[in-house]
């Protein structure tokens, strides 16, 4: 039995997830709460955030929701702010607001190409930016401090017309290694997790039909990971001793070979 992840494991820590409204990071909002954070749930969609923080505090957790659009990085800042104010200063950060967007580099997808970047790159440097602060000091006062990203198995994996979404994933997961030689000396520990096909409404935005296909094939021939198996892995990541770092984590169906 794991004697890691157990209720109160998180008891007074401050999370902050984006692209909270839905999937892996309201997934995560949940489970974190569950363990004893104060979470704080950032996206677009506030009456998506304010379901979840309904089921939270139903459930006798505390949640702020905070109608934040991550690619500006002012909203972000500002969300900072609110946070430290109201539930005091962040030590655990789950950079996760991500869109999927797949075409053929022929087609000239220009818009679906800057959203992405905007999205699955600023959008994870402006949390980073506004987040880091806080989170030295919750290291240098001692406790935990975690920094967490959503990659993809696409950071590595060659798909294609996947070419613009595994770009800006493959940055994630790089920038997260990369930052590692700054943060892990102030005892700021970094992970990227690298999911696989998870059951989430992000295979909605892919409109290319031979995406689409290979995705609804995935989630109907073999048993794909739900968002909760994420979240518990974020929560593994936080519940583990301070001075273990679990850097960089692969996630898939035991039943995906691609």
């Amino acid at each position: 039995m794991s004697t890691t992840i157990v209720p109160g494991t998180l008891d007074g820590r401050v999370a902050v997830i984006t692209g909270a409204s839905s999937g892996i990071g309201e997934a995560t909002a949940e489970r974190l709460a569950d363990l004893g954070a104060k979470v704080a749930v950032l996206a677009r969609r506030s009456d998506r955030l304010d379901a979840v923080v309904s089921r939270i505090t139903a459930a006798g957790g505390t949640a702020l929701a905070v109608p934040t659009d991550v690619t500006d990085r002012g909203q972000v800042t500002a969300a900072a702010e609110r946070i430290t104010a109201e539930l005091g200063r962040p030590d655990l950060v789950f950079a996760n607001a991500g869109v999927q967007l797949i075409s053929s580099i022929t087609d000239g997808k220009v818009e679906d190409w800057d959203a992405q970047i905007d999205l699955n790159i600023k959008g994870v440097m402006n949390t980073i930016n506004a987040f880091v602060p806080s989170l030295e000091d919750a290291a240098a006062a001692g406790g935990p401090a975690d920094l967490i990203t959503t990659s993809s198995i696409a950071a590595t994996r060659i798909l294609e017309k996947f070419q613009v979404y595994s770009g800006t994933k493959a940055y994630v997961s790089h920038i997260t290694r990369l930052l590692r030689t700054e943060l892990g000396r102030k005892n700021i520990r970094v992970s990227t997790l690298e999911p696989g096909m998870v059951d989430t409404e992000l295979p909605d935005h892919v409109t290319d039909p031979d995406a689409s296909t290979l995705m609804a094939d995935l989630i109907q021939q073999i048993d794909v990971l739900q968002s909760a198996d994420v979240a518990e892995t974020v929560a593994f990541v936080a519940s583990v001793p301070k001075h273990v770092n679990l850097t960089e984590i692969t996630i898939l169906p035991t039943q995906q070979i691609i």
